[in-house]
């Protein structure tokens, strides 16, 4: 699978050893320019992007779901600028299906202090998120990582695997608090 990544976002060949990805308190969040003011105002909030909620509401009650309910999902991390924008294309293409607008991909920086960086946790919720399609593709674009940085692509068993494999070798993590904006960047070319 080939990416679009910008160059300037490009950092696996810096990250990625034959044990995954390294750490440290630099995390990187993929999202949409359309959220980036509020982000840059109010921080990065869990379940955040309200206008996509707001229409998931509005769409279950125009099919006659009138009992659809929220959930409040954490904030989505990864190690990997290359990884997070990946995430930051996936969150423009499920808003561009509900919401209009002419939207871009970003990537934010998260500086985390060293308290809040321990809450930091490996997302072993995404097992269920990598057995669909969507999950599909991001293990092809994981591996097309790992090739062209001539690291042997990860092969784990999903349901098996050890909690940490899911943020040393498929960079995916969260944490399960709101972060203030004092600790977020926006990374530009």
């Amino acid at each position: 699978m080939t990416t679009d990544t910008p160059v300037f976002l490009k950092d696996a060949q810096d990250l990625l050893t034959e044990q995954g990805f390294a750490t440290s308190n630099i995390w990187y969040h993929g999202t949409s320019t359309a959220l980036v003011d509020s982000i840059q105002e109010q921080g990065l909030k869990r379940s955040g992007d309200q206008a996509l909620k707001e229409a998931a509401k509005k769409t279950m009650a125009t099919i006659g779901d009138d009992h659809y309910s929220e959930t409040t999902e954490p904030v989505f991390l990864t190690q990997s600028k290359e990884l997070a924008f990946y995430w930051a294309q996936q969150t423009v293409r499920n808003r561009h299906v509900r919401i209009e607008g002419d939207e871009q991909p970003v990537v934010l920086s998260v500086t985390l202090p060293d308290d809040i960086n321990s809450a930091v946790k490996p997302d072993v919720g995404a097992a269920s998120l990598l057995m669909v399609k969507e999950g599909e593709n991001y293990m092809a674009f994981l591996a097309a990582i790992y090739q062209a940085n001539k690291q042997p692509v990860p092969s784990i068993d999903l349901m098996k695997a050890d909690r940490m494999d899911y943020l040393n070798l498929l960079g995916m993590a969260y944490i399960d608090q709101d972060l203030p904006a004092n600790v977020i960047d926006l990374i530009c070319e």
